[in-house]
């Protein structure tokens, strides 16, 4: 089977069973919706993704996760093989399928959310959340893992600088902005939460709660 196969095969290969969920008033509030968590690497979405939907009792997915699944192989070698461009097309259509089977809490890729087709579906299924951090501390998290195929170059700091030139204005349109800093992940849950509500307030709920 092909990558593209692989890729199209994901409801077989990535999907859950349903969970006891929505109970808490924030999974409530979102309806049939997801919260898509955007950002760039090392900004934590995998780590903080899992433990905010423990506590909204909504089903967790990564993105890179699926594709890999989907794939039968490493983001790295689907980059290496195959190319950027087949991979975002990849991603883009993958997000589009987990978007329909939400509720769920939805860590996406860093570049997930460059593309506009992507920004559209999102705003139409979910509630995006942009985990903003600053230079030092992607660089830190970042260091801790050798398989990001944007920042095997000669200079990853200077990669990551123009990641963030490039892509902090687009991450700014998300609904909610929380920042991802030094701390327990457990304070950047609660921060997430409490913007949500917040964003709630403002906003309302989703049609028909």
């Amino acid at each position: 089977m092909n990558t593209i196969s692989r890729f199209n095969s994901l409801d077989e290969a990535g999907g859950q069973d349903d969970r006891d969920r929505g109970g808490h008033p924030i999974a409530r509030q979102l309806g049939s919706r997801s919260l898509v968590l955007v950002g760039l690497m090392g900004a934590g979405k995998s780590t903080v993704g899992r433990r905010l939907a423990q506590k909204l009792g909504l089903p967790f997915r990564d993105a890179d996760h699926e594709i890999e699944a989907a794939a039968g192989m490493s983001i790295a070698d689907i980059f290496a093989i195959h190319g950027e461009d087949h991979f975002r097309d990849g991603e883009r259509r993958v997000i589009a399928r987990l978007l329909q089977e939400g509720p769920m809490v939805l860590a996406t890729g860093g570049g997930a959310f460059m593309n506009e087709e992507t920004r559209i579906a999102i705003a139409e299924n979910g509630v995006s959340v942009w985990l903003k951090a600053d230079l030092d501390i992607l660089m830190r998290r970042v260091r801790k893992r050798a398989t990001r195929p944007l920042l095997k170059t000669a200079d990853p700091e200077g990669t990551m600088r123009r990641l963030m030139e490039i892509r902090y204005p687009v991450y700014a349109t998300a609904d909610v902005t929380v920042y991802s800093h030094e701390a327990p992940h457990e304070r950047v849950v609660a921060d997430t939460i409490q913007a949500l509500k917040d964003w709630f307030d403002e906003h309302g709920s989703s049609s028909g709660e």
